[in-house]
């Protein structure tokens, strides 16, 4: 490490993707200290300094109070997708470092905004897409930059669940997070896929969103049955993208869907030299001296190991990297620019679905 000077994190809504990921993985860092929590919620920030914070924390209810603090080096957004583009723009603004929760923003719009902020400040800029960090993505990745796969010109982004619509918060709540399964997993989906192609460059999108199932009960839904009335999100959507260059991308996302094939934040590709999914542990297929072949990397083996000691999960993988980007003055991993991307399609994707024509993206 460069600099083994200690950064001064703020965590900016102490809610559940805070309390899953964020905040334990950055107490396990000697890098970090956890120096202010802000929730609108009170006991939220005070529970939160209490666990995770270092003596002395602070607890804040605004987050332009906190923004103040001249000794806060990096903040970590982790509220509603609606406040994502303001909070993010603030901190960039007050000059702290942003790590801020996926999507990148409730519209394109707002993301161009936190785009141009960060590029204006000269402070860096990440977005949450944790599943990045997974061992079979870093695997996947690493043969796709090699060029194992030879060009990637058709690939699936699955986000598919059965009956797992997020009863808790504000998910089914189109004002505060802009849609439903397709902006809250199928952006992961997405995310990992364009990754994968290193392929950033959409020209037309269609769509369609459904809200076919929200209406039932006895659902058998994992956290229970939903409340109809506030289902005002879409329970599937589903995205057909075609690439400058031509490839074509196919998103599926759900959160309540009538099929046995569910799976989410994966990404099947099909490249000229081989393939590549995630659909029973990654596998890579292809063909070899007249006959066909299926590899399963043992992931688990010693000698795969792409990360600085053992058992590291994707999130405490991505907050390591974060902060030694920062340390380091070095790029993230994910940038705004790809997030970006990623939330033009999901809005296009949106679009598309409600005019019933394609959206052509110009660059």
């Amino acid at each position: 490490m460069v600099n083994q000077k200690k950064l001064k994190v703020a965590i900016i809504g102490c809610g559940g993707i805070a309390n899953g990921k964020h905040m334990p993985a950055l107490v396990k860092l000697d890098t970090v200290e956890m120096a202010a929590f802000c929730d609108v919620v009170e006991e939220r920030a005070a529970k939160a300094a209490k666990e995770f914070g270092t003596e002395g924390a602070k607890v804040y209810t605004d987050y332009q109070e906190l923004l103040r603090d001249g000794t806060i080096d990096v903040v970590h957004v982790c509220t509603p997708n609606k406040s994502h583009a303001d909070i993010t723009v603030s901190s960039l603004e007050a000059g702290k470092h942003v790590m801020c929760e996926k999507p990148m923003a409730k519209t394109a719009a707002d993301a161009r905004r936190m785009l141009e902020a960060a590029k204006r400040t000269g402070k860096k800029l990440t977005i949450g897409y944790q599943n990045r960090y997974r061992d079979d993505s870093q695997y996947l990745h690493a043969a796709c930059d090699n060029g194992d796969l030879g060009e990637v010109y058709f690939a699936k982004a699955h986000a598919i669940r059965r009956r797992a619509v997020p009863t808790w918060g504000v998910f089914l709540n189109e004002e505060e997070q802009g849609g439903g399964p397709l902006i809250d997993i199928g952006t992961h989906a997405l995310d990992l896929t364009l990754w994968m192609m290193n392929n950033y460059k959409p020209k037309y999108v269609v769509g369609n969103a459904y809200r076919k199932l929200a209406d039932q009960k006895n659902t058998g839904n994992a956290w229970g049955d939903w409340d109809p009335k506030k289902y005002t999100v879409e329970d599937s959507a589903f995205g057909f993208i075609t690439m400058e260059n031509g490839a074509t991308v196919v998103l599926e996302s759900s959160w309540a869907l009538n099929t046995l094939q569910a799976g989410e934040a994966m990404t099947t590709l099909c490249g000229t030299k081989a393939g590549a999914d995630m659909m029973d542990g990654l596998r890579i297929n292809g063909a070899n001296y007249g006959k066909l072949y299926t590899t399963v990397p043992a992931l688990d083996a010693k000698g795969v190991d792409f990360y600085d000691g053992d058992q590291e999960s994707a999130g405490e993988r991505e907050a390591r990297l974060w902060i030694e980007c920062v340390l380091n003055d070095t790029e993230p991993v994910v940038k705004p620019e790809e997030a970006l991307v990623v939330t033009e399609i999901l809005e296009a994707i949106y679009e598309s679905a409600q005019t019933g024509k394609p959206v052509y993206l110009h660059k």
